[in-house]
């Protein structure tokens, strides 16, 4: 049995070939099946640990344990918020064939899953990403979004504790895009043409009313239904589209809208596995708005180990 630690995990996988394995899946419509268990801490801290399972009949089964312990930050030795293990085992015997860094895997899974979405959303032309939110995942999307848009220029940075943002901003090296923390949300918003949300808010944090004609916009944090990063203006201006329909609701960008009529679970045009097989278009035109809400789930991380070991044994 082969194993990955974090170094390993983010050398193999490489977010254009990481993209490109996650659209060759989806291309190939076929959905593993797939089971979760969530359990919240006893005490009622807030923590959470979660095991999630996917099934490719005949090739593989992936299983991700991992904890979301979002206090690690403040520790006076800081942790990541997210840590554990997903292990690959062979769908024929049982077998198991890997295990690899959890933390690692799960922050290529996600930004590459964004990037996939907007590569097929976002304008070909777009030159200035925002990204609002300065945690262990932010620099992942920044990366994963200039891979499939070499077009970018400017990466912009923001987050309610300027001091994260600039030090991203200071750390970040690009190939071909400037990084600058910014302080003027709204300002940001108004200039960008790719929105990329990474972010635990309750609160909206991007205004639809400021989204300029083209912008995509990616939602990757408010993962429950309490949260919310974007807007009624932004549910109301976009297109929208998830990168998997089963779940999509559960998250408050697109539950609270449903919940008080504003648009229906059918307000959902088309997910990854549409538009990787080419049975929807995506972006129809450079003037509209669109939006993709970042899901994920444990098909994900069945496709992204899979490549992680083909890339290993390759």
């Amino acid at each position: 049995m082969r194993t990955f630690d974090p170094a390993s995990v983010h050398r193999l996988l490489d977010y254009p070939s990481l993209v490109e394995a996650l659209r060759v899946a989806h291309g190939n419509g076929a959905m593993p099946t797939t089971a979760s268990l969530v359990m919240d801490e006893p005490a009622g801290s807030g923590d959470k640990f979660l095991s999630l399972v996917a099934w490719a009949a005949g090739d593989v089964i992936a299983a991700k344990l991992v904890g979301v312990f979002p206090g690690n930050l403040a520790l006076p030795e800081p942790q990541p918020s997210v840590q554990g293990l997903v292990a690959l085992f062979d769908a024929a015997t049982g077998a198991p064939l890997a295990a690899g860094d959890g933390a690692a895997l799960t922050f290529r899974k996600t930004a590459a899953d964004s990037a996939l979405g907007a590569d097929c959303l976002a304008r070909k032309d777009a030159a200035t990403l925002l990204v609002v939110g300065a945690g262990g995942l932010a620099p992942h999307v920044a990366m994963a979004h200039t891979s499939v848009r070499p077009s970018i220029r400017r990466v912009l940075v923001w987050n309610r504790t300027a001091a994260r943002a600039e030090a991203l901003a200071r750390d970040l090296r690009l190939p071909s895009a400037s990084v600058e923390a910014i302080t003027d949300l709204d300002a940001a918003v108004a200039q960008a043409d790719i929105i990329s949300c990474v972010t635990m808010s309750k609160a909206p944090l991007v205004r639809g009313a400021l989204l300029r004609p083209g912008t995509h916009v990616d939602l990757i944090g408010a993962y429950l239904p309490d949260m919310r990063e974007s807007d009624d203006d932004v549910i109301r201006r976009a297109r929208l589209f998830v990168d998997t329909r089963k779940g999509c609701d559960g998250s408050g960008d697109l539950g609270q809208p449903i919940a008080v009529g504003l648009i229906g679970l059918d307000s959902v045009e088309a997910d990854l596995f549409d538009l990787c097989s080419g049975r929807h278009p995506g972006r129809r035109s450079n003037d509209e708005i669109t939006l993709f809400k970042n899901v994920g789930g444990a098909h994900l991380d069945l496709f992204t180990a899979r490549h992680l070991m083909r890339k290993a044994e390759a």
